[in-house]
C-alpha cells in the first residue's frame, strides 16, 4: 500500500509542530453511536439516512467488534439480501481498524489514507469503544494548531 506523500523534511516539520503533537484524544468526537450485532441492517440503513456514514458494532462491554458502512449495506443489497432480514453482524465488516486516543493525528491520516477510510473508531487499551474520529475532525486539529 502506498503511505501519504509527505517528503523527509517537510513530515519532520509537521511532527515538529503543533499538529505534529496533537492526539486523537484532543478532536475526536466523544459522543458515538453505536449499535450490538443483533440490530436489523434496515435500522442501520435508517441511521445513515439521518446522517451516520458508519455505525460502529459492540458487543455487551462495549467493546468493538466490527462497523456497518454504507458500502457495506450496498453490497449486502447488491447481493439480494433484504435489509429487513439481515443483521449487523451480518454484513458488518469485523475487526475494523480502530485508534487509541493517545494516537498522533500524522499516524491517524496515514491510517485514513492506506485504509481508504473516512472515519476511524476510537478505543481503549481493553477494545472499548469511546469515541470516533472523522477526516474533517484531523483537518480541524490541524487548523487549531495553526492558529494557536
Amino acid at each position: 500500500m502506498a503511505t501519504v506523500a509527505f517528503d523527509k523534511e517537510g513530515r519532520t516539520a509537521l511532527r515538529e509542530s503543533k499538529f505534529g503533537h496533537m492526539t486523537v484524544g484532543v478532536v475526536m468526537e466523544e459522543d458515538v453511536q453505536s449499535e450490538g450485532k443483533n440490530v436489523k441492517a434496515e435500522f442501520l440503513a435508517a441511521m445513515m439516512m439521518e446522517g451516520f456514514g458508519s455505525v460502529p458494532i459492540v458487543d455487551e462491554s462495549d467493546r468493538l467488534i466490527g462497523i456497518v458502512s454504507e458500502f457495506d449495506l450496498l453490497n449486502a443489497v447488491r447481493k439480494g439480501r433484504r435489509l429487513s432480514e439481515v443483521t449487523a453482524e451480518e454484513v458488518m465488516t469485523p475487526n475494523p481498524v480502530s485508534v487509541t486516543k493517545d494516537t498522533d493525528l500524522l499516524t491517524v491520516i496515514d491510517v485514513l489514507h492506506n485504509n481508504h477510510l473516512i472515519r476511524v473508531p476510537v478505543i481503549d487499551s481493553a477494545g472499548r469503544l469511546i469515541g470516533i474520529l472523522a477526516r474533517r475532525d484531523v483537518l480541524r486539529g490541524y487548523l487549531q494548531s495553526s492558529y494557536m
